[in-house]
């Protein structure tokens, strides 16, 4: 069974060479060539997130293959490396905000959201010590609260709670690895939490939650899929053979009549235990696009997002995303 390859989002001259050396080989190795599955890479911004889920469901399932497609599935080490594997052509889809399109685009990075995956922040949450005196998020003035990084989701979230909770704390980066050992042992007084290490903490009641983000945050694309301009232009036949496997994979991880082997797939997938996983179908996967939908209301929601965390020059939400590519899940 085909794996996901793990590797760094910086390609060297001399693998592009060798990538151009290939593809003149197969165009003069003769008929079979022809033949041959069109190739796919997919960049994924991190192991034990939805998109991996979604992909690797629709490779185990034959749906790529259905498509005529041979999809090469990458880890990278987060989403800023995923979408520039995409921008420097090391790449064909990612994964991404809408901000992360929209920011590109002002710095010459031409790509597009071709569909609508993630629909807010569905298993994220905002959590304290099961001791803390602390009882609403409204009590965290002056206190410190755990992210992974400035600028991520992570950070969104916890300045979004400002905002809508009227407090002011400091934002504690800490990496995802370092968030709840940071706060059982008291360096910091909250941390904003994801999928699926959130539901295995809470399953375990090592935590409390204080904020159901998914719950309270207003629903808005928070991850949309993303091919170059080029790619678009060139090749859409491809994006939609890849839409019609990914959101297969969405329908197929939803239908109840495979509620037991989706469980098990997301499992080994995250490497988590089966009732985390059968968490994460029900807490995340459920919620997310089934249609790839993208409403221009949805996209500024997300672009609105962002700029809680000081992201200005953007482009206009019209700009970022196309329609073109209406997916037909693939059975």
């Amino acid at each position: 069974m085909p794996r996901i390859v793990r590797k760094r989002a910086r390609t060297t001259v001399s693998s592009l060479l060798m990538a151009a050396v290939l593809g003149v080989a197969t165009v003069v190795a003769g008929p079979s060539a022809v033949m041959a599955a069109e190739k796919v890479r997919i960049a994924l911004p991190t192991k034990t997130y939805y998109p991996t889920i979604i992909s690797e469901t629709a490779l185990r399932q034959g749906l790529f293959k259905k498509e005529g497609i041979d999809a090469e599935l990458t880890v990278y080490r987060g989403g800023a490396e995923a979408f520039e594997a995409v921008a420097a052509g090391a790449a064909d889809l990612t994964v991404g905000s809408t901000a992360i399109v929209a920011a590109g685009i002002k710095k010459g990075v031409n790509t597009k959201a071709v569909a609508g995956a993630g629909l807010g922040y569905r298993g994220w949450y905002l959590m304290v010590k099961p001791d803390s005196p602390l009882k609403s998020a409204s009590e965290l003035n002056g206190k410190k609260v755990g992210i992974t990084s400035a600028g991520s989701a992570t950070d969104i979230l916890a300045r979004w709670t400002q905002g809508d909770k009227k407090v002011k704390f400091t934002e504690v980066p800490l990496g995802g690895g370092g968030l709840i050992p940071n706060l059982l042992s008291g360096n910091v007084d909250a941390i904003v939490l994801y999928s699926p290490l959130s539901f295995k903490v809470l399953k375990e009641k090592s935590v409390r939650p204080l904020i159901d983000f998914g719950a309270e945050v207003p629903e808005h694309l928070s991850g949309v899929w993303i091919a170059s301009d080029k790619l678009i232009g060139e090749n859409p036949a491809l994006i939609q053979k890849v839409n019609n496997a990914l959101f297969g994979a969405m329908v197929w991880l939803k239908d109840k009549n495979n509620r037991q082997a989706a469980i098990k797939i997301i499992s080994e997938i995250d490497e988590i235990p089966l009732p985390i996983a059968e968490a994460t179908l029900d807490g995340d996967i459920s919620y997310l696009s089934s249609t790839g939908e993208m409403t221009p209301e949805l996209v500024q929601r997300g672009l609105d997002m962002a700029k809680l965390v000081g992201m200005k020059d953007i482009a206009p939400a019209a700009e970022i995303y196309t329609t073109k590519f209406k997916p037909v899940p693939t059975r």
